[in-house]
This record gives C-alpha cells, structure tokens and sequence, in this order.
C-alpha cells in the first residue's frame, strides 16, 4: 500500500499561485457526465493565458460534505477563464464507472486525467492505458495501490494514517485514563482513508490496555449508514463509552442514533471523528462531538497548478501532503465564522 509520509506538506493555497478567489456560481456535485463543466468567474491559480487545457476528472461521488467541498473547490478552480476546460465525472461510489470514464477521457485525448480512486487496488489497467496514451495522471485525496508508480506524476492530499493516529492520540491520552470501549465507524471498504485511519487509530491507542475497540463496521462515510451501523452497535454492545468516526458525516449519523436511543451525545458516549466540514464543526460546537482531526477538501488551487507545471514539463513533487488541523470545542467555535466548507 502506498503511503505519504516524509513529502513536503503545503497549504491549500501555494506560496507561488496567484491569488485565487473561489466562485460560488457551480453546483457542488456533478451528475454521472463526462460533458465540460462550466465556466467559472475566478482568477487562475498559476495565471491564465496560453492554450487551454483540457482535463478529465472522475471524482468517487457525492456521499459527504467533505467531498461537496472538494468537488466544488476543483469545479471552481477549473474553469474555462483559469485556463482549463474541465470533464467532470460523479462515480457514485462505484469502481467500474470511475473507470469507465478515465477510458472515456483517454478516447478523448485530454491532455491530464485526475481522479479520486474509490479504492486503493484494480487500477494498473486502465492507467497502463493512459500511460500509453501519453496522457499524465494526478491522483486527489486518495492515493493507488500499485508497484508502479510512473503510472501517476503526482499525488496531492492529506495523510490518513497520521489522521488516524491523531485521532487515536486524542482518545488514548484524553479518555484512555481508565477502561473504555470503543465502537469504530470505517470508510468505504478497500479505500485508502479506510485503511489508513483505521491502521493509525490502531496504532496509536496500541500501548495503552485501556482502550478496547469492540466493534468494528463500514458506514460507507455516509450520514445514513453511519446511523444505521451506530444503531446496531447500541443494541449488540452493552456498554459504548466512544465513537470513533472515519468522518464527519458517519459521526453525525451516529449522534442520530444516540439522540434516537435517549442518550446524549458527547456526555454518554464521546464522538471522535476526521474531516471538520461546517456540519461536524457545529456538531463540536454544540458539545456533540468531543474532537476533530481535520481533512482539507480544497485541493483545487493546487491541483490546478500541478497540472499546469505537468503540461509545461516541469518536474512536479511526487507526493505533497496537505496542511491538516485538529480541534476541541473552544477551536471550532473560533473556527466557525469563516469557515470555508
């Protein structure tokens, strides 16, 4: 499994892009269409000017609020006044569509491809493909399984395993001070965030006996089935002192199911969870969630300027790990109000 640890970490915004200024005017997700996404009214990250570029971008779906942002943060940024004319792909979720529409771009001859994997293995083939084609490749969010690694210029995301291992920290140091159990909501089966927060969490409460993970099950980083699985954990297991939520969405279904069951969240059983979207961070406000380890979503500003480094031949870093935070309720209060997804 490919990890990304020791590349150079970077905010969201780049020292040398120009100023960018989000536009509001798209549609945070787009349907099942590889069509050109409309135009935007930003200025370009990197500047405009010059030939346009045409990119392909198949994203996993739209199962989060994270992944609204995201969408929106890369549908904003490129747009035809930046310099890019952009096909956009929704995969809802699923692998055989995601692939389905990089070959679409390959027959289509874009100049770059970016995508999302909704999972980590099954992707030689069609990116062998595209190396074939001579058309580079720019993995967002999450990276590949692979043993080739000239099959991708560039990687460009956040760490899952040291989220994990913070979230981990936090309860093991913070709540771990006596026996407590456990319940773990996972990300889709088989994606790298799934993996790698789980294996980071793990790690990180591995020394201390006080903390017991009890149950272990996919939400698919989903409002619903977050509560659904929490609801299930509340009648198998007897005694739950802690969620630990692989995202935002999942944790506030499970705050759904706590509140439905009579209990109250963040007093009865603490919430643990990654990404802090607006919902989550209000969620921690309010005393429902007890902590968050941030995800930045707003990779469009730097995606666009990996991809205009790549069209004009230059080198580009192999991995670059986003800028993440952490907050505990009196953060996410200053936080707040300008907050930006």
């Amino acid at each position: 499994m490919e990890r990304i640890t020791g590349a150079r970490t970077r905010r969201t915004v780049l020292a040398g892009a120009s100023v960018l200024a989000l536009a509001t005017a798209l549609a945070a997700c787009g349907g099942g269409s590889t069509e050109p996404a409309a135009g935007g009214g930003s200025a370009a990250a990197g500047g405009g000017g010059g030939d346009t570029i045409t990119v392909g971008f198949s994203q996993v779906g739209a199962e989060s609020g994270w992944r609204a942002a995201n969408t929106k943060s890369i549908q904003d940024t490129l747009t035809e006044e930046n310099g890019f004319q952009l096909s956009f792909s929704d995969a809802q979720q699923k692998q055989e569509n995601q692939i389905q529409a990089l070959r679409s771009y390959i027959a289509q001859g874009v100049d770059v491809i970016a995508f999302s994997p909704v999972v980590e293995t099954g992707w030689d083939a069609v990116l062998e493909e595209a190396k074939a084609a001579e058309i580079p490749v720019v993995l967002t969010d999450r990276a590949v399984d692979t043993a080739d690694e000239s099959l991708y210029v560039s990687f460009i995301g956040s760490d899952f395993v040291l989220e994990g291992e913070r979230a981990g920290t936090w309860v093991s140091e913070t709540l771990g001070t006596e026996p407590i159990n456990v319940v773990e909501l996972q990300g889709t089966t088989g994606s790298a965030p799934a993996n790698d927060r789980k294996s980071g969490f793990e790690s990180a409460i591995a020394d201390n006996p006080n903390v017991t993970v009890v149950a272990s099950q996919t939400g698919n980083f989903t409002r619903s089935e977050g509560r659904t699985v929490m609801e299930g954990f509340l009648q198998s297991q007897d005694d739950i002192d802690v969620v630990y939520a692989h995202n935002d969405d999942m944790g506030l279904g499970a705050i759904e199911a706590i509140e439905a069951a009579g209990l109250v969240p963040g007093e009865d059983i603490k919430i643990v969870t990654i990404d802090a979207v607006k919902d989550g961070m209000q969620a921690l406000a309010d005393g429902k969630i007890s902590y968050i380890v941030e995800c930045n979503p707003l990779l469009g500003p730097d995606l666009a300027e990996i991809i205009k480094s790549v069209v004009a031949g230059e080198e580009v870093e192999k991995r670059i790990v986003v800028e993440d935070q952490e907050f505990d309720q009196e953060a996410a209060i200053e936080a707040l109000p300008t907050r930006e997804y």
